[in-house]
């Protein structure tokens, strides 16, 4: 599909509804509000297309961008563009797919580092939320690596930015689902963390439980060595949601 094509199936699709609930959750104009099962059916539609995702994030439309974020190829897209896109995003929901790309191509232990390190609150909530996918995608990732994350949150996460906050404790349910050792370990840190304040403005968001969702994470992947193991068996969260 060209780049007109796409934006007038997006236009087509978009509702006011959706828009007010996009909003809520930072998304600013121009856009179209455009549902995520939309999003899947053009996600089939084209597939991988380095060059339309470029031509679509350009644009500023957040549907586009949105749809940019799920058919970029993590083998083609550049580190700058994956810095860019990470501060340029404001639908903070759609943080993740940005993670997914990360995780997915040869960057992620550059933006790991980077992320982390920045001054940009925003950025080091990226840089959680990689972690998190790292945990699910990386196999040949040593456990010892998120036993540090893990003392790092512990000891920041009450003192970080509500933004960081909510990465944080996704992360730590995220690594307690790589292995048994790092559940019982992510299990315990998540104890004595305690409750996780965060505020999501006036979205119907909560924060889970990073104890009772860990515990639910491997209730369903009972077939699997691990919840990383049963996530890595599907399609890509990035294209699938």
């Amino acid at each position: 599909m060209s780049l007109d094509e796409v934006m007038r199936a997006l236009e087509k699709a978009g509702s006011a509804q959706t828009k007010k609930t996009y909003a809520r959750h930072g998304a600013k104009e121009p856009m179209f509000g455009v549902l995520f099962g939309t999003l899947k059916l053009l996600v089939d539609r084209i597939g991988v297309d380095q060059e339309l995702a470029l031509e679509l994030w350009s644009t500023k439309n957040q549907d586009a961008r949105n749809l940019a974020m799920k058919i970029a190829d993590p083998a083609r897209i550049g580190s700058a563009d994956l810095d860019r896109w990470a501060k340029e995003n404001s639908m903070r929901i759609c943080g993740m797919y940005i993670a997914c790309l990360a995780a997915e191509g040869p960057h992620a232990a550059a933006k790991v580092r980077d992320w982390l390190a920045s001054s940009d609150e925003e950025l080091r909530a990226s840089g959680w939320t990689l972690i998190a996918q790292l945990a699910n995608l990386d196999e040949k990732a040593a456990d010892d690596s998120f036993v540090k994350r893990l003392a790092q949150i512990e000891k920041k996460i009450h003192s970080s930015p509500s933004v960081e906050r909510a990465a944080m404790n996704a992360a730590v349910i995220a690594i307690g689902g790589r292995s048994a050792a790092l559940r019982k370990l992510a299990t315990a840190t998540a104890k004595r963390i305690g409750p996780v304040e965060v505020d999501h403005g006036e979205t119907a968001c909560k924060t889970p439980d990073a104890v009772t969702s860990i515990g639910k994470l491997w209730e369903r992947a009972k077939k699997f060595d691990s919840p990383a193991a049963a996530e890595r068996s599907r399609e890509s969260m990035r294209t699938r949601c």
